[in-house]
């Protein structure tokens, strides 16, 4: 069971996700946002290709959002790590 972050990253990283430094659309990658409290793993978001982020919020439907920072707070915690991932969808 993945219980923090670091838990998290690590389980993105066997999946070909690396650490990125921003949060922009970059063609031919697929990038996810991992929030947490404190060291405690709370919630992820993916990035579309259109550039918004969708997220599931408990037993309702995925939604889509401008921004990871959209859902952050509460229950969700912060952003607390963004990784992408070459995105075989929308490699050449």
């Amino acid at each position: 069971m993945v219980d923090t972050v670091a838990e998290l990253q690590r389980a993105f990283e066997s999946l070909g996700y690396a650490p990125c430094p921003n949060m922009n659309l970059e063609p031919g990658f697929e990038k996810v946002a991992l929030f947490g409290l404190a060291d405690a793993y709370t919630h992820a978001a993916r990035q579309l290709a259109n550039g918004q982020w969708t997220s599931k919020l408990g037993n309702e439907e995925d939604i889509e959002h401008d921004a990871p920072e959209t859902v952050a707070g509460g229950i969700y915690g912060e952003v607390m790590s963004i990784m992408k991932s070459p995105n075989p969808r929308k490699a050449p």
